[in-house]
């Protein structure tokens, strides 16, 4: 708890220190600079398109009951982005993890990921979303009432775009390059309005192509149990191609009533082409073979929104949807040229979801709310692996396996304007989460009941909020996920021989369907600040408390898919543990935020964010007894800057992770080098209907290791080429 002290004692005094010098910042800038209301009507200064969204957005988060970062058509646009992930990499507080976001340093399933409000639905991949359909990002970093409570680390809320007041034709075409050849992207909206009816139909068709470099070098038991070294080089091309279309429908049927329908569409293919270069230094390794592999994916969402203003102090919002998703996979590997193991499977998965709440106005300041949330879904799969032929595990390989998941929540909330300084939220959520499964494998009956209590109190400093405290006492939970739970057994890739053993480095897999839930009782703290011309300075604390944390444990089994003791990794609740941090975030222009260095008119926005993690679980030793994948810091500084004179916007972002060790288990510690992205861009206006963009990806790129080592001496260690992305685009308001 002594570090924990430390944080919230250095986040106070940071947050003294700004309070202190905000008189000095507020009196640097003239009252109204930077407002878009205050510029003459024929003025060329086109950054306003640009920048101008800012105070908007700002204006969002200072309203907003909860804590939250808002980011709109600014951060969405501003790289050139082809997919939503790539613009999620570069907000505070957020990294990613493959195509998954972090919050806080904590890994997947601690961040809630919600489509306008709701859960996303499975396999929807932010990887394959064109930001040209999103109308904006919100960041919440305590869990409320309205929305699902499995948000540990906050939530990251992806608003779709509206359909339109006014008549729109927007053009998006983009060339981008990573590796082997250029590849092409392009997105199309149309939006129509007549009457109360308004539609928007964008469309988003993309290609992706890439390299990924590695070279693995392991020491560990071999094939003949005795031990071994080797070196392997992996050169991974990667390609394929994705199809969007998210119809929107808003029909304002009274001045009391609307009904909206909101479509989302995905389809996609992919492939990856493994190929290794292998170099035996000791023993008889077991070794990565070639390898290709292509599949498909399908997603598709509707969801219908009806609202009712039932009086002047009364609302009924009713939400229904429909959900469905397919995908297949092949892989095969090879052998000296011949084809060795094979890995055939497709799954499919339809759903339901209901919800609504009712809203009643206690006064002009007070609201309550109550509603509820239902969702079932019907998961079938199949998947045989065979080597030379033959089934792996004949007990498995081929045989159906379906599972069922019913959702059931409960919610109320209490919204309350105390004064004009104080306000409060006090929420209330019971959500249920039944899992039961069919098919070869020991069956799955899981329930989870969680009721989640959450308090949220803000204090403006000033009659206008422009300084603000927010605090919130709050409770969140991780429900363990659908592959945690299926005790399906899975094989080591290099170990497939069920009559030999295999190494504690390459375990066999296998779920737990006893798993509890993950319970997170936390705290956040946070001072904000905001600027005149819509620039922010906060800094906040966050405190978690996490009871039966849920890790994955390597131990030596005597199974029944083999005739030897197996090593086996298996997720269990582990322990206890608790997280905190300290999370500083500066935006605004560079006139405002460092007057005696630049001049107030510059031109030049700047941006940095910095977070300090700290972790702790208590059945493993220190120092390094960390929540996996949380590093002790991370931070980003970047800035863009418009030419005087010149219809040229530029800016580029720098974000950074140091290296640091992660013990995994009692036998086993993993550690990570540090990692660093530097990405540019440069927009040129031709007109306020036409622009060009181009952008760079992890410029000067670093090289990323991971090492995992093990209690009896042996270990592994994964270096990852660093590669840049390129891309070049146009935009056209037609």
């Amino acid at each position: 708890m002594s570090k924990i002290t430390l944080l919230l004692g250095s986040s106070l005094a940071a947050a003294l220190f700004i309070g202190a010098a905000s008189p000095v910042l507020a009196q640097d800038v003239p009252a109204g600079m930077g407002e878009p209301a205050a510029r003459p009507a024929g003025s060329r200064l086109d950054r306003v398109e640009i920048i101008g969204k800012q105070p908007y957005d700002n204006d969002l988060r200072r309203r907003a009951q909860v804590a939250k970062q808002i980011y709109g058509r600014e951060e969405l646009d501003q790289y050139g982005d082809t997919n939503v992930a790539d613009v999620l990499k570069r907000l505070p507080g957020v990294s990613m993890q493959g195509n998954a976001p972090r919050m806080r340093g904590l890994g997947s399933g601690y961040t809630l990921i919600l489509v306008n409000g709701d859960p996303a639905p499975p396999g929807f991949a932010l990887d394959q979303l064109d930001p040209a359909q999103v109308e904006r990002i919100e960041i919440t970093k305590g869990p409320t009432a309205d929305q699902s409570a499995q948000a540990v680390a906050g939530a990251i809320n992806i608003i779709l775009k509206e359909a339109p007041k006014v008549s729109q034709r927007d053009l998006r075409l983009a060339l981008g390059y990573n590796a082997d050849r250029p590849t092409l992207s392009g997105t199309f909206t149309l939006g129509e309005k007549w009457d109360g009816l308004s539609l928007s139909v964008p469309l988003s068709a993309f290609e992706w192509r890439g390299l990924s470099q590695s070279a693995t070098d392991r020491q560990q038991s071999g094939i003949d149990g005795l031990a071994s070294q080797s070196s392997q080089t992996n050169d991974n091309v990667y390609f394929g191609r994705s199809l969007n279309l998210g119809p929107r429908l808003s029909w304002k049927i009274s001045d009391d009533q609307s009904l909206n329908w909101q479509t989302f569409l995905q389809y996609g293919q992919w492939n990856n082409r493994n190929t290794v270069a292998s170099q035996v230094i000791s023993g008889s390794p077991s070794l990565d073979d070639n390898s290709e592999s292509r599949g498909t994916w399908q997603n598709a969402r509707s969801n219908v929104q009806w609202v009712n203003h039932l009086s002047a102090a009364e609302r009924l919002e009713l939400k229904g949807g429909l959900q469905g998703s397919r995908g297949t996979f092949d892989t095969q590997t090879f052998r000296l040229g011949n084809p060795q193991r094979r890995s055939v499977g497709d799954n499919g998965e339809v759903g339901l979801t209901q919800a609504g709440n009712y809203t009643r106005l206690l006064d002009d300041a007070h609201s309550l709310t109550t509603g509820w949330d239902l969702e079932w879904r019907q998961r079938d799969e199949k998947r045989e692996v065979t080597e030379l032929g033959v089934p792996q595990l004949a007990d498995f390989e081929g045989q159906p396996f379906s599972a069922r998941i019913a959702r059931q929540a409960l919610f109320v909330q209490d919204e309350w304007e105390l004064s004009k300084q104080w306000s409060t939220y006090v929420g209330l959520r019971a959500e249920r989460i039944q899992t039961t499964s069919q098919g070869l494998a020991a069956p799955v009956s899981n329930t989870s009941l969680v009721v989640t209590p959450m308090w949220h109190v803000n204090y403006k400093l000033d009659a206008v909020g422009r300084d603000m405290v927010r605090a919130s006492v709050t409770r969140s939970y991780k429900a363990a996920g659908l592959g945690q739970l299926v005790a399906r057994p899975s094989l080591s890739a290099l170990f497939t021989d069920t009559t030999q053993p295999n190494t504690e480095l390459s375990p066999d897999r296998v779920g737990n369907a006893n798993l509890l839930p993950e319970l997170a009782a936390g705290l956040d703290m946070a001072y904000e600040k905001y600027l005149p011309s819509g620039g922010i300075i906060s800094v906040g604390f966050f405190f978690r408390d996490v009871k039966n944390l849920v890790r994955n444990v390597t131990t030596l089994q005597n199974v029944a898919w083999a005739s030897v003791p197996r090593w086996v990794s298996q997720p269990v609740n582990f322990s206890h543990a608790r997280t905190g941090g300290i999370e500083l975030e500066i935006k605004g222009r560079a006139g405002e935020l460092l007057p005696t260095l630049f001049d107030v008119r510059t031109a030049l926005n700047l941006r940095s964010s910095l977070n300090l993690y700290q972790s702790s679980v208590d059945a493993l030793p220190g120092p390094n007894n960390r929540l996996v994948g949380q590093q002790p810091w991370s931070g980003n500084a970047g800035f863009d800057y418009r030419f005087s004179g010149l219809p040229l916007n530029t800016g580029a972002t720098l974000a950074f992770t140091p290296g640091y060790a992660t013990q995994q288990s009692q036998t086993q510690s993993i550690d990570q080098s540090r990692s660093r992205s530097i990405d540019v861009f440069a927009q040129w206006f031709f007109s306020r209907a036409v622009s060009a963009r181009i952008s760079a990806s992890n410029l000067a790129p670093l090289d990323t290791q991971t090492q995992t080592l093990a209690a009896d001496g042996f270990g592994s260690s994964t270096v990852n080429r660093g590669r840049s992305s390129f891309n070049a685009g146009v935009e056209i308001k037609l």
